[in-house]
């Protein structure tokens, strides 16, 4: 049996502080979250978690997006975001066009196809999550969103202090 690193910090509790351990249980839930949002995706729709992000960025703005405002949103390079544009573009997702400001300049959208698709890929995962957190109370969010509000900030402040970005992601 592969044990976590959580599991291997708890068994050896005194080689590792309560700041390292709380980490690893992030990181653990992060994992373990993530690895079933990308196994429903993939076996309900064929679609992958990065495809599914950049139609969740595109469907908050129906005019569209250029793929650097998209890249800047989803946290990643230009260069990620043009593989993941070409392959939902060759299959009707999302329309490409010249910017009318800049020629130089992608924008691109949601089909009325890939909206619809990405609607229904929305409202089971919302179901997904409902049930992934389904053991916790309304209490349980709302103090988990709190103290996760407050580690949010901690974190943010100190990237700042040490000269990192410590810009806000939501």
């Amino acid at each position: 049996m592969t044990l976590d690193s959580e599991t291997k910090a708890v068994e050896l509790p005194e080689h590792h502080g309560d700041e390292l351990r709380l980490w690893l249980r992030l990181l653990t839930c992060t994992t373990l979250i993530e690895g079933e949002v990308r196994s429903r995706l993939r076996e309900r729709f064929d679609v992958t978690l990065p495809r599914f992000d950049l139609m969740a960025q595109l469907d908050k703005v129906p005019e569209g997006m250029t793929l650097s405002d998209v890249s800047k949103r989803m946290m990643v390079s230009n260069g990620n975001v043009t593989g993941l544009v070409e392959r939902l573009v060759e299959s009707g997702h999302l329309d490409r066009r010249t910017s009318e400001v800049d020629r130089r300049v992608q924008v691109i959208r949601l089909t009325k196809a890939g909206r619809t698709e990405f609607r229904k890929m929305a409202a089971e995962h919302e179901l997904w999550i409902a049930d992934i957190f389904g053991d916790l109370t309304p209490k349980d969010v709302r103090e988990l969103m709190r103290l996760l509000a407050k580690t949010k900030a901690s974190a943010q402040k100190s990237a700042k202090a040490r000269g990192g970005t410590g810009r806000v992601i939501r």
